[in-house]
């Protein structure tokens, strides 16, 4: 059994303070959404962002017993900063980060102080932020488990760190191109050309990657030995049918979004009392410049 799965059975009787949201009525709402994000993208985030903020402050009250307000919530492949209000009603300073100028000044927002960089080499300090997130990111990116090492080399000990993406071989793995992804990624592409007349924003091999649910369970299962993962779940199903991430095959077509949850153990007890979130705001100002008008 995978050190990870062998995580997640272990906390079973120490349930996650999230799994009392994760409901049937929210999957359902969830996963209703996703018919708006090629054609109301506010929409589709607005209920998403909503639902990220609540995971997230719900995995950092029980890892450090304490809001997110004050603390750096780093998001990796932020795009425009669907996520920043949400964030902010939480009292959480938000930073996106994004390698694409154009997605940074989507939808027309601006968030201040958000950052142009690659989330495989992010433009930040070891140890800068509190919380570090990407959600529905990996799947565009063509070394996702390199972005998963650095957020976790960005993230502070005792802070949180979660990765959440679409695998491949669910429903929702070909984006726009789906179902027919079941017929080879490439084959989709061409498809939707064909049908469409234009290429699809998600191409296979240049912005959209086949990434299995296996993969984030061996990622999760080779994390050093500082780091502890906290959970690994379905992201849009409810509680009762999480168990799922534990069969082989099964996860890969009915498990939509694999959620990695992970910590990096503090290092030394003394010296994190003394530590307050968002005290790394300095370390993350000096280390990446902001994207400019």
């Amino acid at each position: 059994m995978l050190r990870a799965e062998h995580a997640g059975l272990r906390r079973a009787v120490r349930r996650p303070r999230f799994a009392r949201r994760a409901t049937l009525r929210r999957s359902l709402r969830l996963l209703g959404s996703f018919r708006f994000e090629q054609t109301d993208p506010a929409r589709f985030y607005g209920g998403v962002a909503v639902d990220t903020a609540e995971l997230v402050s719900d995995f950092y009250r029980d890892l450090a017993g304490r809001s997110l307000r004050g603390t750096i919530v780093l998001d990796v492949g932020g795009g425009p900063g669907y996520f920043a209000d949400e964030f902010d009603r939480e009292g959480a300073r938000y930073v996106p980060v994004e390698p694409d100028p154009s997605e940074m000044h989507a939808a027309g927002l601006r968030v201040a102080g958000s950052v142009r960089g690659s989330g495989m080499a992010l433009p930040f300090r070891d140890d800068a932020v509190d919380v570090c997130i990407s959600s529905n990111v990996a799947e565009h990116v063509p070394q996702p488990w390199v972005m998963a090492d650095e957020m976790l080399r960005v993230t502070k000990p005792g802070g949180l760190m979660v990765f959440s993406y679409t695998v491949w071989l669910g429903p929702f793995g070909g984006h726009e191109t789906g179902p027919w992804h079941y017929l080879g990624g490439e084959y989709a592409a061409r498809r939707y050309l064909r049908t469409r007349g234009r290429e699809p924003k998600n191409r296979f091999g240049k912005s959209l990657f086949a990434v299995r649910a296996a993969e984030g369970l061996r990622w999760a299962d080779a994390t050093p030995d500082d780091v502890e993962v906290l959970a690994v779940f379905p992201r849009y199903h409810p509680r009762w049918a999480w168990w799922m991430v534990r069969v082989p095959g099964l996860r890969e077509v009915l498990v939509s979004n694999l959620v990695v949850v992970a910590t990096k153990r503090a290092k030394d007890t003394a010296t994190e009392s003394n530590t307050t979130p968002g005290e790394s705001v300095s370390a993350l100002e000096s280390a990446a410049a902001p994207e400019s008008a």
